[in-house]
């Protein structure tokens, strides 16, 4: 097991989506508002731009003679959506639509190959340019297809949803889904900048937001328990929020950009919460990604209750905010072995062994945890009598 500590918490409130006020503010007088944050990786420098910081080098980049054809990869939905509110803040006039299908079931080498007709169609060469302008799922997707086109093709990340803010859109995780198997095909390929303007966020509903906000609460739980603080007590200042977390992944990132140790602990809630994302795809039921991380939290942090000795007062205070914040599924005791199954494909398990990454307190992560079947059934077993 290796360990990685930031900071502790003092304090812990609630959750309260319903006071957001931050879509009734001006966010341009906010100071996180136009700025940048960059961050040196193996692979190369990679900028994130804030709100309107990232038109110059949006522009400068299209403008370059070394571009010969640039495309922007929407969904149904962002195409109706986002397309056109990017559209007044740049000039797309000679740009190439593709469009593919909206949500995780069309996560797949199926899609890429919509896309690679689609730039093949055109003669798109090396020197081409694609633009993701989507949710998580379009940007991993997106980066998947422009990283295996004709060997690399340099490709943008504008994220559209919380979860992409803060989560997806940065890192350099490329990659698709493998039947029910979550992200088992990809690379890690950086894109040449990730935009990040919240005037996207504007069109998402409340549980798009709240699938983003799990990202956030875990940046604080495994690095910096002021961050998980701020989140559950002051979530109507969304836009330093934002910075914050993307802050922190980069941190992490930096320092691993290709998963070997420490980036690792990004995926604190994820190996039971990916599985339950999984089995829900075959399922009539449906869950966003945060929401099943969000369950994957708390029966991780009951794990690290259990095998680690985080305090019961800690773990009240995670399961608590998560638990307030977000509608939870009732689990049938019937289909937890089937989720078990399926945490046997996570990428963190090494020669057999399914891992977790697990918190000795809060700001405290540890990874390349073993995990049993005994304990998982003892975590739901507890998740089912918080939420019951």
């Amino acid at each position: 097991m290796k360990t990685f500590e930031k900071r502790q918490s003092r304090y812990y409130q609630t959750l309260n989506l319903n006071s957001c006020s931050f879509f009734s503010k001006d966010i341009s007088k906010s100071p996180y508002s136009n700025h940048t944050i960059v961050y040196l990786t193996p692979m190369k420098t990679h900028q994130v731009y804030f709100n309107h910081s990232g038109v110059q080098p949006f522009e400068e980049l299209v403008k370059d003679s070394g571009i010969s054809k640039a495309f922007v990869l929407c969904d149904q939905i962002t195409a109706e959506l986002c397309l056109p509110v990017l559209n007044e803040l740049v000039d797309l006039r000679e740009f190439t639509l593709i469009l593919i299908p909206t949500g995780e079931s069309y996560k797949t080498i199926e899609t890429c190959n919509i896309v690679w007709a689609q730039l093949t169609k055109v003669n798109a060469d090396r020197k081409a340019l694609l633009i993701n302008l989507g949710g998580g799922v379009l940007t991993d997707l997106g980066g998947f297809a422009a990283s295996c086109y004709k060997r690399g093709i340099k490709f943008i990340n504008i994220p559209t949803t919380l979860l992409a803010m803060v989560d997806a859109s940065t890192g350099g995780k490329t990659g698709v889904d493998f039947g029910s198997f979550k992200n088992q095909i990809g690379v890690f390929s950086a894109p040449e900048f990730t935009w990040v303007h919240s005037i996207f966020l504007k069109s998402l509903p409340s549980n798009q937001i709240r699938s983003g906000a799990a990202e956030m609460i875990k940046h604080g739980l495994i690095y910096d328990s002021k961050h998980f603080d701020e989140v559950i007590s002051n979530f109507n200042d969304l836009t330093s929020l934002i910075s914050d977390s993307v802050s922190i992944k980069q941190a992490v990132v930096a320092q691993d950009p290709t998963e070997k140790g420490l980036r690792k602990i990004l995926n604190f809630g994820h190996t039971l919460g990916h599985a339950i994302e999984s089995f829900y795809l075959e399922t009539p039921a449906s869950l966003l990604h945060g929401e099943a991380i969000a369950v994957g939290m708390i029966l991780e942090a009951y794990l690290s209750h259990r095998e680690l000795g985080l305090s019961n007062n800690e773990l009240v205070a995670i399961t608590n905010p998560i638990k307030s914040f977000y509608d939870l599924p009732i689990i049938d005791p019937a289909d937890y072995q089937d989720i078990i199954e399926l945490t046997k494909q996570d990428k963190k398990n090494e020669h057999g062994s399914v891992r977790f990454v697990g918190l000795k307190q809060i700001g405290k992560a540890v990874y390349d945890v073993p995990l049993e079947a005994e304990g998982i059934l003892e975590a739901f077993s507890y998740y089912k009598g918080i939420i019951l």
